[in-house]
């Protein structure tokens, strides 16, 4: 028997039953149509206190449930509705709190899937955000399924039962979680054939020795610990 994988969902907005969290429980419900242990972390539960990476040595209480649930995950769902043509500082403050699993054996979001959904007013904005989502899925060592999904409330509506009346964008969205699940299950089997395969240490245990080199200091940016990142580039010749 296939054992179950493991799906988060973060985001939302501080509405609650807003169009960016329906479009997230639509991939989720997806998720768990396929046969993957789903969760969401939305809403209230990403009211977080400002990251301040000088507090932040004790996984400070508020964030404890969002990074369990990182931890633990095989496949990660973002949603975030366009504000301003990028992401709502509701979800890029809780993207920041992830700096506090870069000890864990799969650091950020390493070895996971990472599906993104972005909802704005008109596509301009909508796929802006989507783009930055992206991004930070990159940064934070997720993988970005081929398919990102952005949606225009001009051009889809949502009902209170979470039905899309939009065919194209609900195929997508269902696309989406697919691909999350199968990147999922073969992370797992990977995984279960060899430990050490997904142990982010393992593959960039030179990591911090570069960054040494570089100088950088211990409360850096999320993303700055890439691994494999150089200490000086070379001039052309």
């Amino acid at each position: 028997m296939q054992k179950s994988v493991k799906v988060v969902g973060i985001g939302g907005s501080s509405r609650p039953g807003s169009t960016v969290e329906r479009a997230l429980r639509l991939v989720l419900g997806e998720a768990a149509r396929l046969g993957a242990e789903v969760s969401l972390v939305g809403g209230a539960e990403l009211e977080l206190p400002l990251f301040d990476p000088r507090t932040a040595a004790g996984r400070r209480p508020p964030a404890r449930r969002l990074l369990a649930e990182v931890a633990a995950a095989d496949g990660v769902v973002l949603a975030s509705p366009a504000y301003h043509g990028t992401v709502s500082g509701l979800l890029k403050n809780a993207l920041d709190h992830l700096e506090q699993l870069r000890d864990d054996v799969r650091p950020y979001m390493s070895g996971r899937a990472v599906g993104s959904v972005a909802v704005g007013q008109g596509w301009q904005g909508a796929v802006t955000t989507l783009g930055a989502l992206r991004d930070a899925a990159h940064a934070l060592r997720g993988w970005n399924t081929p398919l990102g999904v952005a949606v225009s409330t001009a051009a889809a509506r949502f009902t209170e039962a979470g039905e899309c009346d939009d065919r194209h964008i609900r195929d997508q969205l269902t696309t989406m979680a697919a691909q999350v699940v199968d990147f999922a299950r073969a992370q797992h089997a990977l995984r279960a054939q060899d430990p050490q395969a997904q142990d982010g240490h393992a593959q960039d245990g030179h990591a911090q020795d570069v960054h040494a080199q570089d100088g950088l200091p211990a409360d850096h940016a999320l993303g700055d610990r890439l691994p494999g990142r150089p200490a000086a580039v070379a001039p052309l010749r």
